[in-house]
C-alpha cells in the first residue's frame, strides 16, 4: 500500500480511471447487546467453492451497484481456493431457497479477522434483516480467539453503510484513496451499473 503525499487541491484523474474514498472501521471487543436472530425461514449456508456460479450470481446480485467486481474477473482456481480456504468462513444468506446476502469472515490474519464481504439484495434491504445479519457476522467472528474485528467501506457503497457500521460498533481509524479501472468500460459490469458512479467515455472530447 502507497502512502498518498500530495498538495491540496483538485486532481484530473486519466480516462477511464475511478477513485474511491475507503474507510476503514475496527471493533476490539464483542459487544454486549443481545444478537437479533435471523427471521425466521432466514438461514446462512456456507459456500461451495466448487459452485462458483452460484457464488459469483448472489456476489453479483448483492454488489454491481456497489462496484463489486473482483470476484466476477478472478480466476476459478483463486477463487475456489479463497472460497474453501480453511481460514475463510463464506456464507449467503437464504430466505427459503433463494440467496438474498453475502457474509465473508477472513481469520487468515488471526488475532485479526476481517468482515471481507457484507451485503443484502436490493430486496432485502430496509427490512431489518441488515442489523440481523450483522449481528450474526459478530457471534461467529468473536466466537473464534480474535481480538480485533475489521471491515472497510466506501463511497461506493449504501450511503447508509458507515452509519451503520459504526451503530453495529464498529469505529473508524484510517482512510485511504484506491484508483482502479472502471469495470464498466471492459465489459466487467453492464454500462448501467452503479448510477450514482458517473461514467466517462475515454474517446469523449475534452472541452477546451
Amino acid at each position: 500500500m502507497q502512502k498518498l503525499d500530495l498538495p491540496l487541491g483538485y486532481y484530473e484523474l486519466p480516462p477511464g480511471k475511478l477513485v474511491n474514498v475507503v474507510t476503514c472501521l475496527e471493533m476490539m471487543a464483542k459487544p454486549p447487546r443481545a444478537a437479533r436472530p435471523l427471521p425466521s425461514g432466514c438461514g446462512l449456508r456456507r459456500v461451495d467453492p466448487k459452485d462458483l456460479d452460484s457464488y459469483r450470481a448472489i456476489f453479483r446480485e448483492v454488489g454491481q451497484d456497489l462496484m463489486w467486481f473482483s470476484r466476477l474477473i478472478m480466476p476459478d482456481e483463486k477463487l475456489a481456493a479463497i472460497l474453501g480456504h480453511p481460514q475463510v468462513e463464506s456464507y449467503a444468506l437464504h430466505k427459503g431457497d433463494t440467496a438474498i446476502g453475502v457474509v465473508e469472515l477472513d481469520f487468515k490474519d488471526m488475532p485479526n479477522c476481517e468482515l471481507a464481504f457484507f451485503g443484502l439484495a436490493k430486496e432485502a434491504i430496509g427490512i431489518g434483516l441488515g442489523r440481523a445479519l450483522m449481528d450474526a457476522a459478530i457471534e461467529m467472528a468473536w466466537s473464534k480467539p480474535i481480538n480485533r474485528l475489521w471491515v472497510h467501506t466506501c463511497h461506493f457503497d449504501n450511503p447508509n453503510a458507515l452509519g451503520f457500521y459504526q451503530r453495529s460498533g464498529f469505529v473508524p481509524y484510517a482512510l485511504m484513496v484506491e484508483i482502479h479501472d472502471d469495470p464498466r468500460l471492459s465489459g466487467k459490469l453492464p454500462r448501467d451499473a452503479s448510477p450514482q458512479v458517473a461514467l466517462i467515455d475515454p474517446a469523449r472530447k475534452k472541452r477546451a
